[in-house]
Formats: C-alpha cells, sequence, structure tokens
C-alpha cells in the first residue's frame, strides 16, 4: 500500500432518489449550493440493472454481487457464509475499517432493526463472518460496527479507520419524512450540512482523504443516482463525469484504494470512479 494518495475512506448512502431530483433540487440547498460546486459528481451512476430493494444493493457495494438476495429480510433469513467481500479482505489486509450506524447503541451487535435503525442498510451484518454467526454479542462486530454518534470524537482525535461506512437513519437518508414539513430530501440535506464539514476539517481528510455521498438505487427504473466526491485528490470545482457506473465501480474504486484483491464479484469487469480524480488511488 505504499505511495497511495488515499488513504482514507469516508462512504455515506442515502436513500431511493433518481439523481433528477435531486439535482436543482429547493429542498437540498446544501447539495446543491455548497458541495456540487466545489465536489466532483457523476451524471451516469446507476444501480446495478434491475437490483432492488435497498438490501441487495448494499450487499452490492460490499461484495459486488447481491448473492441472488432481491428482497429486504433480516440478517438471520439472508445471512451469508463468505468471507469474498470487502471489509474481509481490509482486515486480512490490516487496513482497519469501521462502520458508523446512525441510531444503534453500540452494547450489541445491531442484527435487528430499532428505531429508525434499519440493519437492511447495513450491509456488514449479514456477513457471518462480522457477526460470529449472526448473533448480537459478537465481539468483532461490536468493535468494528459503532454509533454514527461516536465519529465525531473520533475525527477530533484523528482516529478514523481507513475505510468508514456511514449509514444515516431513516429520517436523514432520504428514506422518511419524519417532520410536519413532510420532506425527506430536505431532512437528509441538513443532515449533510452538519456531517460534512466535520469531515472536510479532520486531519484524516485534509491528508489524504475521499469522501463519497451516493445513493442506493434508484425511485423509478435503475437511474442515474447521485453520486459525489469530495477529496483533495479530486478534480473538483464542479466537474462532471459522464461515464457509465455502477455499485461495482464504487466497489473497484474501493479495492483500487486499498490495494486489495482478488477482485469482488461485478467489479471485476467494472470502470472504477478515478475520471473523478486529478490523482488516483
Amino acid at each position: 500500500m505504499a505511495g497511495r494518495h488515499i488513504d482514507t475512506v469516508f462512504l455515506v448512502v442515502m436513500e431511493n432518489h433518481d439523481w433528477s431530483t435531486i439535482r436543482g433540487n429547493p429542498s437540498a440547498p446544501y447539495i446543491n449550493g455548497t458541495l456540487l460546486p466545489m465536489a466532483s459528481h457523476a451524471e451516469q451512476y446507476y444501480n446495478p440493472p434491475k437490483i432492488h430493494p435497498s438490501e441487495p444493493n448494499y450487499l452490492w457495494l460490499e461484495a459486488g454481487t447481491n448473492f441472488g438476495i432481491l428482497d429486504d429480510g433480516s440478517p438471520t433469513a439472508n445471512h451469508l457464509g463468505t468471507r469474498e467481500h470487502l471489509v474481509s479482505l481490509l482486515e486480512a489486509a490490516s487496513v482497519r475499517w469501521k462502520a458508523y450506524e446512525e441510531g444503534i447503541a453500540g452494547n450489541s451487535c445491531p442484527v435487528a432493526d430499532t428505531g429508525e435503525y434499519a440493519a437492511r442498510h447495513n450491509p456488514f451484518v449479514f456477513f457471518d463472518d462480522v457477526t460470529g454467526g449472526g448473533t448480537a454479542s459478537g465481539a468483532y462486530c461490536i468493535a468494528h460496527v459503532r454509533p454514527y454518534s461516536e465519529l465525531q470524537a473520533d475525527l477530533t482525535a484523528d482516529d478514523v479507520a481507513g475505510y468508514n461506512f456511514i449509514t444515516p437513519n431513516l429520517c436523514h437518508d432520504m428514506h422518511d419524512a419524519c417532520t410536519d414539513e413532510g420532506d425527506a430530501v430536505k431532512q437528509a440535506d441538513t443532515w449533510l450540512s452538519s456531517l460534512v464539514p466535520s469531515i472536510l476539517a479532520s486531519a484524516a481528510y485534509r491528508r489524504g482523504g475521499a469522501l463519497f455521498i451516493t445513493w442506493d438505487e434508484a425511485e423509478t427504473g435503475d437511474g442515474p443516482i447521485g453520486m459525489i466526491v469530495l477529496s483533495p485528490r479530486a478534480k473538483g470545482n464542479g466537474y462532471a463525469g459522464t461515464i457509465h457506473y455502477t455499485h461495482s465501480s464504487t466497489l473497484r474504486t474501493m479495492q483500487d484504494i486499498f490495494g486489495v484483491a482478488p477482485m469482488l464479484g461485478d467489479a471485476a469487469s467494472a470502470s472504477d470512479l478515478r475520471d473523478l480524480f486529478d490523482v488516483f488511488p
């Protein structure tokens, strides 16, 4: 991994919106007025063809396949025994990883929904090697899947992992409209306006970080959906890439950045996101 220019990745996944409903939407002033002018973004980013609903798309981001799963079943029902997924490769390569899940307590492995936390939006709890066989008491899972509320302290202490997967709760990921305004996009945009500056101000980001913000799936068809990239290494300045991408491209990008192999599932034949960067990886 010597010589890498990107050392720390933050990946935030939002929910169920076409890019056409986000781009230019007055309910998303932070995304449109602040992020897009300074970021790179993709105009032709899609969920994998006909892969719906949410859960199989999160699995695809982690493994390059949905393993035949086409529902939002629980981790108990849809648990997977394979080690062929990203964080398993990262662990074998001694690359630290952590998932920050909004709405979990942190005293157990969050294999069940609670409040506004949806387990189907947390790909890691579907893999037996993470959960220790699907149990809520798995120590490895508890150490790596942490409450979102711990992120700011880790950023301040410069103690974030190499790979950081961030899942908003159902009120902040554009899934549910949880306020009287009934505007899920606005809720998420406001949430991002709090999260993103804290990441951009961190030492980990400034010395070679990259923040990816994407959506799990399109609301209609397969997209396009959003992919926004901020990094000292990115082209930025509102750069709009027109290459065709899917979640396989994001997974391949993570494998390229951290130098882990073999390429997982469909990532083996996908284009990575290097067009959005000046320096990669």
